[in-house]
């Protein structure tokens, strides 16, 4: 039997404790009652097409198509035909170019609904971040390079300290963008797979009622990733000598492996927990479950979106940052290595090329997430079956009950 809890689309009744099968096909043994009203010696069923058209020539027979695997096949020679393809994805284990793709595809497909969330998340982030770099961020700490290895030392936790305090309310700001633009595009791109146009109300409408618990999600990974920091650095920062700072290096240095290993294990909860309405425990042993066996390529995949938006980023980071400098304080100060003094005009418009960035980068990277999910739960449970009658494709059988239309 199949454990999984099935794919709950958008505007579908919660999935907890509910373990549907994976639905499949109709089976030979539905079409027993049919079959039973011919006499016993006609044809074996499915060899006959069905009646043609009055007036028309008559049907001719045709050979069952072998069974591959309880999905429906086209027949043909040179093995199985493609793969249904309703929405952005084919409903069939991807490859990581398909991943990229579909995530592109789904920006494509519905770009009014993909840039409204994420230019008016971006812009609210940006005049918030400008405002506190402008106003709240205190001046950064100056470490004097003739001072002696201690005093060094001191310096340079007091710039670290005052680089975080100042850091953090970018970071919250950030957090919360993010919390909006993951339940908000999780629910385009789970639209997009079956192949359903979804407009910004239909997605902020199903969204909503999981934003609590994905802040909670959210709020418990950050809280791990900084308690696990903390434990690898705190004992050399106490000990605060030369083997200190080589402790706290290696400390650091461990504490970002257990660190990295956790939030791959942990990376497809966020999908689970808006998609199969599971709760933030749940969510994280599903996680860990779909992940099992894949981290490697899980990582794999994620390490290159993250260098593939990375680089979109600096392309187009770079020149808004060149003529935010030349437009504040001149390329002058840049050249002779002088620390300028950033005033609005730089602010403004390096807000504006991270608004553009952002507006980019945000749909592939929240794509990817979505479609790794939905990959690995093709691969291990199936989920290419249950879609494909939530897409209503002909063959899969009738649509379950709780995969509804939009707005349903």
């Amino acid at each position: 039997m199949n454990d999984s809890p099935g794919w709950a689309s958008p505007g579908s009744a919660p999935s907890d404790d509910q373990k549907p099968g994976v639905p499949r096909p109709v089976e030979p043994a539905d079409q027993s009652d049919a079959a039973s009203k011919w006499s016993k010696a006609q044809p074996p069923a499915g060899q006959w097409s069905a009646p043609s058209a009055p007036g028309g020539p008559p049907s001719l027979p045709q050979q069952p198509a072998p069974n591959w695997g309880g999905r429906p096949q086209g027949g043909g020679w040179g093995g199985p035909p493609p793969a249904a393809k309703p929405g952005v994805i084919p409903l069939r284990p991807l490859g990581v170019g398909e991943i990229l793709d579909g995530a592109v595809s789904t920006l494509r497909a519905h770009w009014r609904t993909v840039l409204g969330i994420t230019v008016t998340v971006a812009v609210v982030t940006q005049i918030c971040d400008v405002l506190i770099q402008r106003y709240l961020l205190p001046e950064p700490a100056q470490v004097d390079p003739n001072a002696t290895p201690s005093e060094a030392l001191s310096q340079a936790l007091d710039a670290m300290q005052t680089t975080l305090v100042g850091a953090l309310p970018s970071f919250v700001i950030t957090l919360i963008a993010t919390l909006f633009t993951t339940a908000l595009l999780t629910m385009v791109v789970s639209r997009s797979v079956l192949g359903r146009p979804v407009t910004l109300s239909d997605a902020w409408r199903e969204a909503k009622p999981r934003l609590p618990q994905l802040l909670g999600l959210t709020l418990l990974l950050t809280a791990m990733t900084v308690g696990i920091m903390t434990v690898g650095i705190t004992p050399g920062v106490l000990l605060g000598s030369g083997a200190g700072i080589a402790l706290s290096l290696l400390g650091g240095l461990a504490a970002l492996v257990v660190t990295l290993w956790l939030m791959i294990r942990f990376s497809l909860a966020s999908p689970a927990l808006m998609l199969e309405r599971q709760g933030i425990r749940k969510s994280l042993t599903r996680s860990a479950k779909l992940v099992s066996g894949a981290w490697w390529r899980i990582f794999g995949i994620l390490l290159l979106t993250g260098l593939l938006t990375f680089i979109v980023s600096m392309i187009i980071a770079v020149p808004f940052g060149l003529i935010a400098y030349a437009a504040d304080d001149g390329l002058g100060g840049l050249l002779t290595g002088q620390a300028p003094e950033f005033g609005w005009p730089f602010l403004i418009i390096t807000g504006i090329g991270a608004v553009i960035a952002s507006s980019i980068t945000y749909p592939i990277s929240a794509g990817v997430s979505v479609l790794l999910y939905v990959d690995q739960r093709i691969r291990r449970e199936a989920l290419d079956l249950e879609l494909a009658r939530a897409a209503g494709l002909p063959g899969y059988g009738p649509q379950q009950p709780t995969d509804t239309t939009p707005g349903g």
